[in-house]
């Protein structure tokens, strides 16, 4: 049995754009199914932000995998050892927080990838190789193949270094965190400045220049589309926690609205009458 491919480094290499979302919060064994069949094609796990263990991720990875996702992970912290028992329990890739320069973007990749290509330690026939055996020289390629790396760009240092991060081997994606920039750069929350405005476009001049990809999470439609329209190919739409508030508190506010008009169409309807009520036709 072959390793999986990771399509999604596949599709970005080749300039196409590709969609998931990022979770923060909630964690289930139905989460991955969920999020499959409404059209996402990988899943970003935030263990920076979040209390989730390594044994939810190995979880939640192989549950991804099973349903056609790419798991993906912002971990923790920058560190060897956190990067090998991300990949080693089945992470297809790596999205690293405040990367500030080619030399701390070369050491990240280096974790990722055998010797002689890297550092990284190895072990197969586990988690991350599906427990099965071959070659271990062809399963180590296909490793180093699959695996996708982020660098955040969410620092002034990491801004004004942009264009040599991205010249890195094995660098994949320059992944915006408006946030944190918007604070490094002294305008916090102000998103529409002009510099940040700057910032965005200088993430997909840098990645384009060097055959790589832009990447951001997209809290808003009106945000995502501008962003994908200059040029930004790997797309979060929004997060878990922002999409059950905005979907719960959307349709709570309709309901609340429209409750006596409801209420007084139920008391007026007759058997055989059809009824046209907030957004769908029904049969009475």
């Amino acid at each position: 049995m072959a390793m999986r491919s990771n399509p999604m480094k596949a599709k970005l290499a080749a300039g196409e754009t590709v969609y998931g979302t990022m979770i923060f919060e909630f964690l289930s064994p139905g989460l991955p199914r969920i999020v499959a069949n409404s059209g996402a094609e990988f899943i970003l796990y935030d263990l920076e932000h979040s209390g989730f263990t390594i044994n939810d991720m190995k979880t939640q990875f192989a549950l991804c995998t099973g349903v056609g996702l790419v798991p993906l992970a912002r971990p923790p912290g920058k560190a060897y050892h956190i990067t090998a028992r991300m990949l080693d329990v089945g992470g297809f890739g790596l999205m690293y927080q405040m990367v500030g320069s080619a030399a701390e973007a070369r050491e990240l990749v280096s974790w990722t990838r055998y010797p002689p290509a890297g550092v990284r330690g190895a072990i197969f026939g586990g988690a991350h190789d599906d427990y099965t055996g071959g070659d271990v020289a062809d399963k180590a390629a296909a490793a180093m193949d699959r695996t996708l790396v982020c660098a955040l760009i969410e620092t002034r240092e990491g801004l004004e270094n942009i264009d040599e991060i991205m010249a890195v081997d094995g660098i994949d994606v320059a992944h915006l965190g408006h946030m944190d920039l918007s604070l490094s750069l002294g305008i916090p929350g102000q998103y529409d400045h002009p510099d940040l405005q700057r910032a965005i476009d200088k993430l997909v001049e840098a990645s384009e220049k060097n055959g790589k990809s832009a990447g951001a999470m997209m809290p808003s439609l009106e945000w995502g589309l501008d962003l994908k329209n200059r040029g930004y190919r790997m797309i979060s739409w929004n997060h878990d926690m922002g999409l059950l508030s905005e979907a719960l508190s959307t349709g709570l506010a309709a309901l609340k609205g429209g409750r006596r008009h409801v209420a007084t169409r139920r008391r007026e309807r007759s058997t055989g009458d059809v009824l046209v009520d907030v957004g769908y036709v029904r049969k009475l």
